[in-house]
């Protein structure tokens, strides 16, 4: 049975952030932070779960960003419509 690959083994790591969801990422993120508070990973490791938590707090941030980017256009529309 095969490994479940982690951090910074494979050549593009994080090359899977760009797809996931809001939620996925946000899971993902929480897990990571866990995982660091909890201590006892090698620096490598730590430094590629640090890499790893960095996009994917980057990914939630672009998710966010276009959620306040709609509610402003749909704002916009509602004003326009009195």
């Amino acid at each position: 049975m095969a490994a479940e690959p982690t951090p910074g083994t494979s050549s593009s790591p994080n090359a899977d952030i760009d797809s996931l969801s809001y939620e996925d990422a946000r899971e993902q993120l929480v897990s990571v932070v866990s995982r660091l508070e909890a201590g006892g990973a090698s620096l490598e490791e730590s430094l590629a779960l640090w890499e790893r938590g960095e996009a994917l707090a980057k990914r939630c941030e672009e998710w966010l960003e276009g959620a306040r980017k709609r509610l402003a256009v749909a704002r916009d529309q509602a004003g326009q419509g009195d």
